[in-house]
């Protein structure tokens, strides 16, 4: 029989302070996981706690994302749905208003790169030294150096084999 006196060898545990809850016994759970998850939880907490933090963070973020992506796409088929009679009925003007401002934007940009480009050249020939002149004589210097030396080699080359076809010559 247990000992009435030693509180802790009381085979079954009571409640404390006329409380409804036991407390819990001292023994740990076998289960596999439960022991795999406490181990995990106790050894690397500290180490993935940044980690964890910025997993939260992406999880939130992306869900807001989400979020207004969806509401941005609903808005969008909404708003197509609202004016597309409206677009139908004013496609005469729409489409040639379409073309003249895509025409003027090509023709503007294709402008503008012609001037930066002939402003470059300009500046390299009259030796201005511009932003990435040095990489092209670098590159001018390479491409001759392997010019000669493509040519050497196939002189050489065209040289002997003639020789082998004409040996008298």
């Amino acid at each position: 029989m247990a000992d009435r006196t030693n509180p802790s060898s009381y085979t079954q545990q009571r409640p404390i302070n006329n409380s409804t809850t036991v407390p819990r016994s001292n023994t740990t759970t076998n289960h596999p996981l439960s022991s795999l998850l406490r181990q995990l939880l106790q050894s690397q907490s500290p180490n993935y706690s940044g980690q964890l933090f910025g997993l939260l963070a992406f999880f939130i973020s992306g869900g807001i994302l989400l979020l207004l992506t969806g509401i941005t796409v609903t808005a969008s088929v909404l708003g197509i749905i609202a004016f597309l009679p409206v677009i139908i009925i004013t496609s005469p003007i729409w489409i040639p208003l379409f073309l003249l401002v895509t025409g003027f934007l090509s023709l503007a940009g294709f402008l503008f790169a012609t001037g930066a480009v002939v402003s470059w050249l300009y500046r390299y020939f009259k030796g201005m030294h511009p932003i990435g002149s040095d990489q092209v004589d670098y590159a001018r210097s390479r491409i001759h150096e392997t010019a000669a030396h493509v040519k050497d080699y196939a002189g050489g080359y065209f040289h002997s084999t003639l020789k082998d076809a004409a040996p008298g010559a």
